[in-house]
């Protein structure tokens, strides 16, 4: 018999924009990411993605794009296990600029777009970035 497989794990998180620049925070194993963080309970994304941002950066005080969403999808070993991955992404504006990092990041940085682009580690977050940075150029919003 085949083994089952296990649940895809699913986060949710924001590219907060501030103006025309990017929050990006850095983790401990060197990467550059957006704020995000596990689904708890029975939370629906934007709880999620709201929670994980006021416990990574302090920032509560945010507006959210509710037309813009993008999905990325990765494997990742866990004990020595491959654990699949799926992160929903939406974009939030804050006015807040001051970030107070949680245990979880070593650093962060608010970046333009072009810069953002280059701080990001994973291909697919670059992506992220390029598509989010498109939809906000169409509905005219700062950036």
């Amino acid at each position: 018999m085949m083994p089952i497989p296990a649940p895809m794990e699913t986060s949710c998180g924001f590219v907060l924009v501030n103006y025309d620049s990017v929050l990006l925070l850095q983790y401990p194993q060197g990467h550059w990411s957006y704020p995000k963080g596990h689904v708890e309970g029975d939370e629906n994304h934007y709880q999620t993605a709201r929670r994980e941002l006021q416990e990574e950066t302090g920032i509560s005080d945010i507006e959210i794009d509710s037309v813009w969403s993008h999905r990325t999808e990765y494997t990742f070993q866990s004990k020595g296990r491959p654990i699949d991955k799926q992160v929903f992404w939406y974009i939030a504006s804050t006015d807040q600029l001051e970030v107070k990092l949680s245990h979880e990041h070593t650093n962060y940085l608010w970046l333009s777009l072009d810069e953002a682009e280059e701080q990001l580690t994973f291909v697919q977050e670059k992506e992220v970035l390029r598509s989010a940075r498109e939809h906000m150029q169409k509905t005219g919003e700062a950036i």
